[in-house]
């Protein structure tokens, strides 16, 4: 059963380690997410049917994973680095999913509800819980094909990297001259990390 807002908010913040308007938005749009697909218990009986994809790598993620119980972990929260305040949620057992963007004029609105707040962080904060879904998110129903590499739960064998010799699971390698490299031997250019 899902909790009230209010509960929500509270343990987002205890959570993430303080209470932001990235944490009000995330929370909202997870519970619009969940309400949208039917999903009335993702803590429970429900989550073994979801999975939410996430496009920005900021506050409101937190929130998300916190109010749906996905995880990166457990392979239930996807990440695409798009940068933008959206989150498509799942329902496996249909593919059946509902895509719910933060509509940029919201930071307007804000100024407009409260233009006694001169704090824009507090301001939007407060607008934030006020404000319907309507004027907050726009929602989209979307059909959603999640590869069976990436359901939650799958096995597959693992690939040693024919450079460095580490693991590489769920085909996360490329074939080079007949070798299979991981993606940093294979594109040594993208690698996040250089050897000192």
């Amino acid at each position: 059963m899902l909790e009230s807002i209010e509960t929500l908010l509270q343990r987002a913040e205890i959570a993430h380690g303080h209470l932001c308007a990235g944490q009000i938005l995330g929370t909202r749009m997870a519970l619009l997410g969940l309400r949208g697909l039917g999903i009335e218990d993702p803590l429970g009986s429900d989550r073994k049917r979801l999975v939410v994809y996430v496009e920005i790598d900021r506050c409101a993620t937190d929130a998300i994973g916190l109010v749906t119980g996905c995880r990166l972990g457990k392979r239930t929260l996807k990440f695409r680095d798009w940068g933008k305040m959206a989150a498509t949620f799942v329902d496996l057992s249909t593919g059946s999913g509902l895509r719910v963007v933060a509509l940029e004029n919201s930071r307007a609105l804000a100024m407009e509800l409260h233009p006694e707040i001169e704090n824009k962080q507090k301001q939007q904060m407060l607008a934030y819980r006020e404000l319907g879904d309507d004027q907050l998110f726009r929602v989209q129903r979307v059909r959603v094909k999640v590869a069976s590499s990436e359901l939650p739960g799958t096995k597959v064998d693992r690939v040693l990297c024919a450079s460095c010799g580490e693991g590489i699971n769920f085909g996360r390698f490329e074939e080079v001259g007949g070798e299979k490299l991981c993606v940093s031997c294979a594109h040594p250019e993208l690698c996040y990390w250089k050897p000192e």
